[in-house]
């Protein structure tokens, strides 16, 4: 029988980034608070750890970030509001927020990479298995990713690492992961990663993606990491010591993932994912996609 490894029940959202892409909106403004549609792409991340059932959140914020606070938090003046308008419908959407997982945070203060971000997780987490999401990749619910992973990482221990085949040209813009296959379809092995290759020197075009199932082994390496590429403490620099050693904390898989991904992280992409999403609901979709038609058909004459 096989055994099986600890439940994962908590998951780390690195939330201290800056959002320079996004000046001057993100000035005051927490770039993961940007609405996506109708809600902040903070919240679509909270809710797809919960769906997971990760209801154990600890978010990591900076400078600034007090906003995200207040989301997850309740708001007894606007429900009262809209109580006394009878407006169930926006009482409930206000409430879904702060009834989604118990929310805990801590700021990371100097801003010293995703690798020093995930270590400041270290003393809520403890020795548990965890799950690491980024804020800027959005799955879509319909393709439980991050589910699958935990699973995954209950049957092999180890960590898990979602992965995602991109174009040569594309792989300098994300950590590439050397990988052997296994017995499962769309599951490897990885062997080695390295940050942001050139085309020449990635040793495949599997990028890794921003969601991950980490052994709590991890924080001891984050703790040895020397700053690497542009200065910061790079995750990807420890994930490839696990993968190199398999004592210091089990073996390193990746999860070959295939189905929908929104990037809010680039000007463009993010705007590709609020029209994907609107054309896809139920209450917007229908006439949206009518202006949409409309609007391409009248550019292209």
């Amino acid at each position: 029988m096989t055994q099986l490894h600890p439940v994962i029940k908590k998951a780390v959202i690195p939330a201290a980034g800056l959002g320079t892409r996004f000046l001057p909106a993100t000035k005051a403004t927490p770039k993961e608070m940007l609405p996506v549609v109708d809600k902040p792409a903070i919240q679509y991340v909270v809710e797809e750890a919960v769906n997971a059932g990760l209801d154990d959140v600890l978010m990591i914020t900076g400078r600034n970030k007090r906003p995200l606070e207040d989301h997850f938090d309740r708001n007894y003046e606007l429900e009262s509001a809209l109580v006394a308008k009878g407006d169930d419908d926006r009482l409930k959407k206000v409430q879904e927020s702060s009834d989604l997982a118990t929310m805990h945070y801590v700021r990371q203060g100097d801003p010293r990479g995703l690798g020093h971000a995930v270590l400041c997780a270290a003393p809520h987490v403890g020795d548990e298995p965890f799950a690491v999401l980024l804020g800027d990749d959005l799955i879509d619910p319909r393709d439980p990713l991050l589910r699958q992973m935990t699973e995954i990482q209950q049957r092999t221990g180890g960590s898990v690492i979602a992965l995602m085949e991109v174009p040569a040209e594309s792989i300098h813009l994300y950590g590439c992961a050397a990988v052997e296959a296994t017995e499962e379809t769309d599951v490897v092995r990885i062997t080695g990663l390295v940050e942001k290759p050139d085309a020449s020197e990635a040793p495949s075009n599997y990028a890794v993606i921003g969601r991950y199932v980490l052994n709590p082994a991890i924080f001891d390496i984050l703790r040895e990491t020397e700053p690497g590429r542009g200065g910061e403490i790079q995750l990807t620099d420890a994930l490839q010591k696990l993968a190199a050693d398999e004592t210091l904390g089990g073996p390193v898989h990746g999860v070959v993932f295939r189905g929908r991904r929104y990037d809010t992280g680039d000007r463009a992409d993010y705007l590709r994912a609020i029209v994907r999403l609107a054309c896809e609901r139920e209450d917007l979709g229908p006439e949206f996609r009518t202006w949409l038609r409309s609007y391409v058909t009248e550019e292209m004459e």
